[in-house]
């Protein structure tokens, strides 16, 4: 018998003092039976990162959403569409293959990438020079420390704060925030 999703709620509002955008979200998460809450909760910090281009992309027309994610490996983790169908950003999360990432590349504006672990400098070694041509693709390092202390936050009900300034995203549960400041590789 397959395990089923996991279900998680978060309303998280977000304030990007970067952007100038400040929204609440109410957000329904699938957690795949072989999803962590640490990866569950990248893909949050991702949406939350650019929640902004609702307003600087789209200017309100269209849907900042998860995708299937683990669940269906053609669609993203999170993606941004305009109401015509078009896909304008593409997130993933985690340590994706140049293949899929080729793919992701011809099928939208923008591609993001949110790889995070200890293992991530040696994915990043080994995939470097395969996505180098890929222009509409970005990489961000999540580093260890922040992303694991991001899954204590997981529960299956979540208010959270997301705040966004100089680059840095702190989100919390009113208890405990986690700063998160990602680099990025490309």
């Amino acid at each position: 018998m397959a395990l089923k999703s996991t279900i998680f709620k978060a309303n998280v509002q977000v304030a990007d003092i970067d952007h100038g955008y400040y929204a609440d979200h109410q957000l329904t998460l699938a957690r795949h039976p072989s999803e962590t809450d640490e990866r569950m909760m990248v893909r949050l910090v991702a949406l939350a990162r650019n929640a902004h281009m609702l307003q600087t992309v789209l200017n309100g027309d269209g849907t900042l959403s998860f995708g299937a994610g683990l669940s269906n490996p053609d669609e993203p983790d999170v993606w941004l569409r305009d109401y015509t169908g078009r896909t304008r950003l593409w997130i993933e999360v985690g340590q994706p293959e140049d293949k899929p990432l080729t793919r992701a590349c011809s099928k939208a504006d923008h591609v993001q990438v949110y790889c995070f672990s200890h293992a991530a400098e040696i994915w990043w070694r080994g995939i470097e020079n395969k996505v180098a041509r890929l222009q509409n693709l970005s990489v961000f390092r999540v580093p260890t420390e922040p992303s694991l202390a991001l899954a204590k936050l997981a529960q299956r009900s979540m208010q959270l704060q997301a705040t966004i300034q100089e680059g840095t995203l702190m989100l919390g549960d009113g208890a405990t925030t986690v700063d998160i400041e990602p680099q990025r590789w490309k």
